[in-house]
């Protein structure tokens, strides 16, 4: 195919529900710059990442494979560039990369792929949370407790970090003379938690005009959720509905925080000149449940955490479409590599958005799995036309239709209906020709127990306090 321009700015974020932009349909929230983007380009509305907490998900979108693929299970096991990323396909190709930004590997130090990283934040101690390594028996996570009592009480931490991140971007795309057919990936932190947005973008919201998250008296329906739900217990520790609402006022104004920062970059890319010879994407590496169900932060496979916005604009790009392609962040790994003209090292689950922009399949399958914090065994989902499935190994499967339940409010999983049962058997056949769950869940465990003991055993790794969050002012490497 003709290459449709030589430069590529990928920008990411961070625990994006694709539910909480206002291209995605809705109205309460702010966010213009990502909006106009949408409308110039191209908005996948059935978009996923492939693991939704943070070091998998961004292990798995570089190298453009799944986690069973690289066996970067969890937010312990940081991608150290062991297995190829696009990154390294575009160094060998002759293309200049430069991260700015969030990376959450685990060092400056190793060769990840990029020619320069500027202001990166990586894992805290090249380690991350070796605690999410005992998942059978998981210590508890004060760290809940401490989340939820600070939302809504002064600024994320993150807000500096990230207004560094749109500053030396900006200056980057400023710069003149730079040698065209570069990757620029400029990743933020926001709208991750803490829940604390600075006062201006707060002032934006009501509270009480914002809808309160769905479902508050779900029962989990299987073993494997309620372990999940008893873990993660951010819900329990709010004082009242007030904060809960208050909660989600903030997240919405963090969204709207970051697309001020995302407006700031693209404003730079307009002024450099090479806007016209610059493909942009945006996504984010996972979604937030936001209280759903009573869930907080991401970690399950429903729509709000396994979901995440995706836009690809630029020139060959059809602009103001939604497109119902179901997509997900594998598929930037052969994008990245189609734009920039480079060829891929092997075989890849994806393929470029660039021809998926073209097209609709709305049968597409799409597949995320989970082997971490809360998860006492794998989960594994597919995406199969209006039909979603979630495998939890050893225990009672979940089960959508998402065309009559978008909000997955119906397990549809032991209906007795002979059209759910067909469906369902249909899903599983889909689902075993990308990964066999109860194998994957296997690795994953004995991966894990692997890292256990080469870090010096359960009992050393219950010395490690749980993290509730990287803050970037103890765990960013120098600029």
């Amino acid at each position: 195919m003709t290459r449709p321009c030589r430069n590529t700015l990928v920008i990411m974020s961070d625990e994006h529900s694709r539910k909480v932009m206002g291209a995605y349909g809705n109205a309460r929230v702010r966010t213009p710059h990502l909006d106009t983007l949408a409308a110039r380009g191209t908005l996948f509305q059935n978009a996923y990442c492939n693991s939704p907490i943070c070091v998998p998900s961004r292990a798995s979108l570089h190298t453009g494979l799944y986690p069973h693929q690289i066996r970067y299970w969890d937010n312990a096991m940081p991608y150290d560039g062991r297995v190829p990323s696009w990154g390294h396909a575009l160094q060998a190709a002759g293309r200049p990369v430069t991260s700015i930004g969030k990376l959450h590997f685990r060092d400056a130090e190793c060769a990840t792929g990029f020619d320069e990283q500027i202001a990166p934040l990586h894992v805290k101690d090249g380690l991350g949370d070796p605690s999410t390594l005992l998942r059978r028996d998981p210590p508890a996570r004060p760290g809940t407790r401490q989340l939820s009592a600070m939302t809504g009480r002064g600024e994320t931490p993150y807000w500096d970090y990230d207004r560094e991140v749109a500053e030396r971007a900006e200056a980057w795309l400023a710069t003149p003379g730079r040698e065209e057919g570069w990757t620029l990936f400029v990743s933020f932190v926001l709208p991750h938690f803490p829940l604390n947005a600075p006062a201006r973008f707060r002032r934006l919201y009501d509270a009480e005009g914002l809808d309160p998250p769905k479902a508050p008296g779900y029962r989990p329906e299987n073993e494997t959720m309620a372990a999940m739900r008893g873990l993660l217990d951010f819900q329990d520790h709010f004082e009242s509905d007030a904060q809960v609402r208050e909660s989600v006022a903030h997240y919405y104004a963090l969204c709207s925080a970051l697309d001020e920062n995302v407006g700031r970059v693209l404003a730079a890319l307009a002024d450099s000149g090479a806007e016209e010879r610059t493909t942009v994407i945006y996504a984010s590496d996972h979604g937030e449940n936001l209280g759903a169900r009573g869930y907080w932060g991401k970690s399950t496979l429903w729509e709000e955490s396994v979901g995440v916005p995706l836009v690809i604009a630029g020139p060959g790009i059809p602009a103001g479409r939604v497109n119902p392609t179901p997509v997900s962040l594998v598929d930037l790994y052969p994008t990245i590599l189609d734009l920039a003209g480079a060829e891929a090292p092997g075989p890849h689950p994806g393929a470029s958005l660039v021809d998926l922009a073209q097209t609709t399949q709305p049968d597409r399958p799409v597949f995320a799995e989970y082997h971490a914090v809360g998860a006492k065994s794998g989960m594994a989902m597919i995406r199969l036309g209006r039909w979603k499935l979630i495998e939890c190994v050893g225990d009672t499967p979940l089960f959508y239709d998402l065309q009559t339940d978008p909000e997955e409010l119906v397990n549809l999983a032991g209906s007795g209906d002979p059209d759910h049962a067909a469906a369902l058997a249909a899903c599983r056949v889909a689902m075993r020709e990308i990964a066999d769950p109860e194998a994957i869940n296997a690795q994953a465990f004995a991966d894990q127990a692997e890292l256990v003991e080469r870090l010096g055993g359960e009992r050393k790794i219950r010395e490690f306090v749980p993290l509730a969050f990287t803050d970037p002012r103890d765990a960013r490497e120098p600029a």
